[in-house]
C-alpha cells in the first residue's frame, strides 16, 4: 500500500495516504483543544501543508471538517481562525448535551451492568480525592469515562455520533478554563446523584439528575466566561 511521510511539531510521523486527513484533522483538533493554537489565532492552509508535507486538498478538507465542528471559522477575504468560543456556544452545546443525555441515562439506568456502575462511582470518588490534592487529569478522566459510556449504553450510532461531534468542544471549554475545586465538587456531587439512581434502577431520578447537572455546567461555565476564568 502506498504511503508518505508528514512531519508535526514533534518529529517525523508516517501516515498512510488514505487517511492523511483522518490525521491532520486528529493532530489540529488537539492543538486548538489543548489551547497550542489560542482562540482568534490564524490559521494558515499552505504553512500547514509544507509542515506536513502534504498537499493543500487534505488541509483543505481538515479545515473544513473543523469548521463543521465550530472549532474554526472562515472569514470572506480575511482566512481561517481559531474560533472564539461564545455564550452563546456554550448555550446550544449544553442544550443538545442535555437533551442527548438525559435520554441515554434512562436506557443506562434500566440497562447498565451494576458492576459498570459500581466501577464508575468508585472512580469518580478516586478522582475527586486525587483533585483535593491539586491532581485534575483523574477527574477529567472519570468525568469523560462517565459520559462516554452512559451515551455508549444506548446502542443507539446516531445518538453516539450527536455526542461525539460536540466532545472535542467540551474539552476545548475545559482546556480555556480555570477549573476550581467548587467546579470539581459539585460535578462529582451529580456524577454520584446519577450513578446511585442507576445502581438503584430509578429512571426518573437519574435522568433528573443528569438534567441538573448539565444546566450547572451551563451556568459555571457562563460564570468563567464572565470573570475571564475562560480565556476567549
Amino acid at each position: 500500500m502506498a504511503s508518505t511521510s508528514v512531519r508535526n511539531r514533534r518529529g517525523p510521523q508516517p501516515l498512510v495516504v488514505e487517511s492523511i486527513s483522518e490525521q491532520l484533522y486528529a493532530i489540529l483538533c488537539a492543538r486548538i483543544t489543548s489551547g497550542e493554537y489560542a482562540p482568534g489565532s490564524r490559521l494558515d492552509p499552505g504553512a500547514i501543508a509544507t509542515e506536513f508535507g502534504v498537499s493543500r486538498t487534505p488541509v483543505r478538507d481538515t479545515l473544513v471538517r473543523l469548521e463543521h465542528d465550530r472549532l474554526v471559522e472562515t472569514r470572506p477575504r480575511s482566512g481561517t481562525f481559531v474560533t472564539r468560543p461564545s455564550r452563546q456556544d456554550v448555550h446550544e452545546v449544553c442544550q443538545l448535551r442535555k437533551g442527548l443525555e438525559w435520554l441515554a441515562t434512562g436506557v443506562a439506568a434500566a440497562a447498565m451492568p451494576l458492576k459498570q456502575i459500581a466501577d464508575l462511582r468508585e472512580e469518580a470518588v478516586a478522582a475527586l480525592a486525587a483533585a483535593e490534592r491539586g491532581d485534575y487529569e483523574p477527574f477529567f478522566a472519570s468525568d469523560t469515562r462517565i459520559h462516554g459510556e452512559i451515551i455508549a449504553s444506548t446502542g443507539n450510532s446516531r445518538l453516539i455520533s450527536a455526542r461525539d461531534s460536540v466532545e472535542p468542544f467540551v474539552y476545548w471549554l475545559r482546556v480555556l478554563g480555570a477549573t476550581g475545586p467548587h467546579r470539581l465538587a459539585g460535578s462529582t456531587e451529580r456524577h454520584l446523584e446519577i450513578l446511585d439512581a442507576m445502581a438503584a434502577r430509578n429512571v426518573p431520578a437519574a435522568q433528573e439528575a443528569a438534567a441538573v447537572h448539565l444546566a450547572e455546567v451551563e451556568e459555571w461555565t457562563l460564570a468563567d466566561m464572565d470573570s475571564h476564568s475562560i480565556v476567549t
